[in-house]
């Protein structure tokens, strides 16, 4: 009988249970457990700290190999380590040495190894080395001992050492490339021998290109190579490369090899590689991969074998089929961008007709932006008169003759201030473009104000500009003098406002016809402002 009347659960609150929702007391126990971990882990610490703070080293003989695979005991004989005295360091030594295939690969041991070998001395080093060579691939491979032999080979250094580790290593250097954790120690070769050294590595990724350079961490490795080789190992290495190009530039990894090769900028290098792609242009440039490399040849290349290249696609019918292809068409576009003066033309005038069938794509209006703008550099660089690609017939407005728009001069008869408007023939109506008319608006086609060129009745019979129909122009219109109450220099008019000389939005009360719009004798202008609203 349940004497506090708890009906399952915990205080009357419901427990959830695996996928259950979350209610008033669910994950209370969890929380418990983990606060009690962390308790717990805390005071085993404490105790540890409390176990060795008072322990000698000689006191442990005998122990230290099974303190290695413990956290504490690491720890303890890390710290000792780290106090750089030479009995400690021989009595970890001594229990460790024999031991060190094993501690290299263990979760705890490994790192008491790497601090064991950033202690000894030459001697004691070349011991640890020679004690691990018949297990180093294996120590390699292994996602503890990976770090432990990086630390070992950072530390070498005598050739004794050099030579167990090339020794250890060499003939399993291709297995090592291709694995999570051996592609690192390969690295860390590359990295800390000399070049002459890591020549067993060299000669391992040259017989191995293919299968090395399409891997996901062989591609990598294989870069590095290429940075560290001296001159003449970096050309054997590049040579093996160009021979497999072909192969490589499919690969979703292997492409990444022959790219490095081409942003390397040496024209010993790269001119070769873009050549071994002769003849293969349109159908490495429909393949994922390879495509990127073509756009790069061609971006790379000297001006001879860029023209080799980008004449295998220029060809009408391989063209179309570039054109329509969602990787071949970029090749296409960087063709676009880096042809030569006399390749180009070439290929635009055989991209013009494609386009209409291309426009609704994506990359179909890139392509005709491209085109429009070489038209356009085109047009700017060709002389007057002279015809251009993108140039189209456009008929003038209301049927004017365009060879008569052409003698359409301004004359000045009067002086600087009176400008006569003459032409052969009368201005045509209507707007010729967004900027100004040629002639009146249509929506003043009926009035007499604006015939024949006059800008108002009796107000420019001559095509003199005379605002008040009693002269040449006169700021105040009255006598044509500048006057400092109502004239210009001070942009100030009869009723006292200024005008301000920027455009402005113009209303009765700040237009500068605001003040004497009765000078005017156009009728249309008679008593109140024009609408310059409308623009």
């Amino acid at each position: 009988m349940n004497m506090f009347g708890q009906q399952g659960g915990y205080g009357g609150y419901q427990q959830f249970g695996q996928g259950g929702p979350t209610v008033a007391g669910a994950g209370r126990f969890p929380d418990n457990n983990q606060r009690m971990t962390a308790e717990a882990r805390r005071q085993a610490q404490e105790a540890a700290l409390q176990k060795y703070a008072q322990t000698d080293i000689k006191d442990l003989v005998g122990e230290i190999y099974m303190l290695c695979k413990d956290q504490h005991g690491c720890r303890f004989l890390q710290r000792k380590l780290d106090e750089r005295d030479e009995p400690t360091i021989q009595t970890i030594f001594n229990e460790v040495k024999d031991h060190i295939i094993e501690l290299m690969t263990d979760p705890f041991g490994n790192y008491l190894c790497q601090k064991l070998l950033e202690s000894t001395n030459d001697e004691q080093r070349t011991v640890l080395i020679r004690n691990a060579m018949p297990a180093m691939t294996k120590i390699a491979l292994n996602q503890h001992g990976t770090r432990a032999l990086q630390k070992m080979i950072e530390f070498i250094s005598t050739p004794e050492q050099t030579k167990m580790i090339i020794d250890a290593l060499r003939y399993d250097v291709v297995q090592l490339i291709q694995d999570l954790n051996g592609n690192h120690v390969i690295q860390k070769c590359l990295n800390h021998l000399s070049s002459e050294d890591a020549q067993f590595i060299f000669d391992a990724v040259g017989a191995n290109c293919v299968t090395v350079g399409t891997h996901r961490h062989g591609c990598c490795v294989l870069q590095r190579c290429i940075d560290h080789a001296s001159g003449l190992q970096k050309g054997n290495l590049v040579d093996q490369v160009i021979q497999n190009a072909f192969s490589l530039v499919q690969d979703p990894f292997g492409n990444y090899v022959v790219q490095y090769i081409l942003d390397l900028g040496e024209p010993s290098f790269t001119e070769p590689l873009c050549k071994s792609f002769q003849n293969n242009v349109v159908f490495l440039s429909k393949q994922k991969f390879s495509s990127n490399v073509v756009e790069k040849c061609i971006r790379c290349a000297g001006a001879e074998t860029k023209r080799l290249l980008i004449a295998e696609i220029v060809v009408p019918t391989e063209l179309e089929k570039l054109l329509r292809d969602s990787f071949a068409n970029y090749v296409v576009q960087t063709a676009m961008d880096f042809a030569d003066e006399d390749t180009k033309p070439v290929l635009m005038s055989n991209i013009r007709p494609m386009v209409p069938a291309i426009r609704s794509t994506p990359y179909g209006r890139r392509i005709q932006t491209k085109l429009a703008e070489y038209d356009q550099r085109v047009a700017s660089a060709a002389p007057s008169g002279a015809t251009t690609p993108a140039e189209t017939q456009m008929s003038p407005p209301n049927g004017v003759n365009p060879s008569l728009i052409n003698n359409v001069q301004l004359s000045s008869p009067n002086g600087p201030d009176n400008f006569a408007y003459s032409s052969t023939q009368s201005p045509p109506s209507g707007r010729r473009n967004r900027s100004g008319w040629v002639g009146p608006s249509p929506q003043w086609g009926g009035n007499s104000a604006f015939a024949n060129g006059g800008f108002g009745t009796g107000a420019l019979p001559n095509g003199n500009f005379a605002p008040n129909g009693n002269g040449p122009f006169s700021p105040n219109h009255t006598n044509g003098t500048m006057s400092p109450t109502n004239g210009f220099p001070n942009h100030a008019h009869a009723n006292g406002e200024i005008a301000s000389p920027t455009p402005q939005r113009h209303g009765r009360g700040n237009s500068i016809f605001a003040a004497d719009a009765g000078g005017f004798g156009s009728p249309t202008f008679g008593q109140q402002p024009p609408t310059f609203g409308r623009f």
